[in-house]
């Protein structure tokens, strides 16, 4: 029996996503060791083994790009994801998935920076930032802080309450590329104002009618950010309190 385990070790195989792994250390069928070619080791079985069923944490397993890495931190839970790992599959989804990015255009040349690929980095992150707010969801935002901001980052994102997320999903106007909340209508007045359903005004020129828009909007968003002042980080609320709207967004 003992020449049989000491044949065992050395022996090589590919898991199923074809990493090469070889058994380094054999006590008995339900505990060996197998290390990959990047030196990275784990207790398996060798049932486990012949069938290629063991993972290498540093596989890129989701969209070749993202990867879960070794440390404390778990992707699923009961085979659900974790809070964590939601975040951090829905923010590969929206960078890297061309399905996806074929339906929302606005996450076009969106990436997560380097530091992320790997799950347990962004994990520490979400349990060192993630916050809660009665009766809110909760969003991970990329472009409040830094406007038109395209990078996933510790730098750039931080967690808002859904309802302030949502006063920054406008977008221009598909007909006739008008900024958002300007409409044309008949004259003597050409151009028409709303926000969120209200009327605005009706103006001469278009540049008369997105101001109006814009103050609206700005003074909206001040609100809103003073309503949640003593909840949110202070960054947030400054950037939100400082927030320009601008006729190209």
């Amino acid at each position: 029996m003992k020449n049989k385990l000491t044949n065992r070790i050395g022996m090589k195989k590919q898991n199923n996503n074809g990493s090469n792994m070889t058994i380094i250390e054999y006590d008995n069928c339900q505990n060996i060791i197998v290390e990959f070619d990047n030196n990275y080791k784990t207790k398996t079985t060798f049932f486990d083994f012949m069938r290629g069923k063991v993972r290498n944490v540093y596989e890129k397993t989701f969209y070749n790009i993202g990867y879960i890495g070794e440390g404390k931190y778990n992707l699923t839970y009961n085979r659900q994801l974790t809070p964590s790992g939601e975040v951090w599959h829905s923010m590969l989804t929206r960078c890297y998935n061309n399905k996806f990015l074929n339906k929302n255009t606005t996450y076009k040349d969106c990436i997560m920076c380097e530091e992320w690929h790997n799950f347990q980095n962004f994990a520490k992150w979400h349990e060192e930032n993630y916050y809660q707010i009665e009766n809110e969801k909760m969003d991970l935002d990329k472009d409040i802080l830094i406007k038109g901001n395209k990078i996933y980052s510790p730098e750039t994102c931080i967690f808002v309450p859904h309802i302030i997320n949502m006063l920054f999903t406008d977008s221009k106007n598909k007909e006739n590329n008008l900024p958002k909340g300007v409409r044309i209508i008949k004259r003597p007045k050409p151009y028409n104002t709303r926000y969120n359903g209200i009327h605005l005004g009706c103006f001469n020129t278009l540049v008369e009618a997105f101001e109006a828009y814009k103050t609206f909007k700005e003074e909206h968003i001040k609100e809103i950010a003073n309503k949640f002042k003593d909840q949110i980080p202070e960054k947030l609320y400054n950037a939100l309190y400082n927030y320009k709207v601008e006729i190209t967004d």
